[in-house]
């Protein structure tokens, strides 16, 4: 009853559609937690009970060698004792020849008992070699189920990642609009603006500075050569 428990289950499982149990999940990833903890427990108590069945399959196998060989033992005692009894018969001697031909048939009763015992346990041991064969395709199964639902998981937490990722890209983008006079880019690029002007000022107030002092020279140049003038106006006028 339990084997067949156990076979059912395994059966159950490995028939599992896990992208249409998902569909139906609330919270996709904490089922598939769920999935993998119940998977690996049922293939844990799985792989108990169908060692236990092989176990059980290995020794029936071996008391039916056993059995086997037996008869096949006796039937040489048997024989050998038949041919001591002609032997002995042949010689004269009937009593010792019936004791050994009452050996013989003794031989031969543990032969046809060994027998027996070997053919009883053969339907036995066909029917549990099916069942081991079926469990150990299941448990196959079971593994393989296993195996799809690690990588499905895996699959889900990337995406998850990349999805949360995602979203913290576009918040901070959505949060740094260089086009938005009130965000911080955009105060930060007045205040340069701002700089870069009180800058063009001073430049142009430097400028007009310059431009006086050399205003002022050309003045000065001017009145130089007035009076050099006036000075050779005056020395021409006492040589005449």
């Amino acid at each position: 009853m339990a084997k067949q428990s156990i076979f059912g289950r395994i059966a159950q499982l490995t028939r599992a559609n896990i992208n249409a149990l998902l569909d139906q999940a609330e919270d996709p990833a904490l089922m598939l937690d769920q999935m993998v903890r119940d998977y690996t427990n049922s293939i844990a108590e799985a792989e108990s009970a169908v060692a236990q069945t092989i176990g059980n399959l290995r020794l029936l196998e071996q008391d039916h060698a056993e059995d086997v060989a037996a008869a096949a033992d006796w039937e040489r005692k048997a024989l050998a004792a038949s041919n001591k009894a002609d032997q002995l018969r042949t010689s004269g001697n009937a009593a010792d020849a019936d004791k050994f031909d009452a050996l013989a048939k003794v031989a031969l009763g543990k032969q046809i008992s060994s027998e027996k015992e070997a053919k009883d346990a053969e339907p036995t041991i066909a029917s549990q070699t099916v069942v081991v064969d079926k469990l150990k395709s299941g448990l196959t199964g079971m593994r393989s189920k296993l195996d799809q639902l690690d990588s499905k998981r895996n699959e889900l937490v990337a995406r998850s990642k990349t999805a949360a990722a995602q979203s913290q890209v576009a918040d901070a983008l959505g949060s740094m609009d260089v086009l938005d006079p009130t965000s911080e880019i955009g105060r930060f690029e007045d205040k340069v603006r701002r700089e870069e002007a009180k800058v063009l000022g001073q430049q142009e107030l430097a400028a007009s500075s310059l431009d006086a002092q050399f205003e002022g020279l050309e003045d000065l140049d001017q009145q130089t050569e007035v009076d050099a003038r006036l000075a050779a106006l005056k020395l021409g006028a006492l040589d005449a």
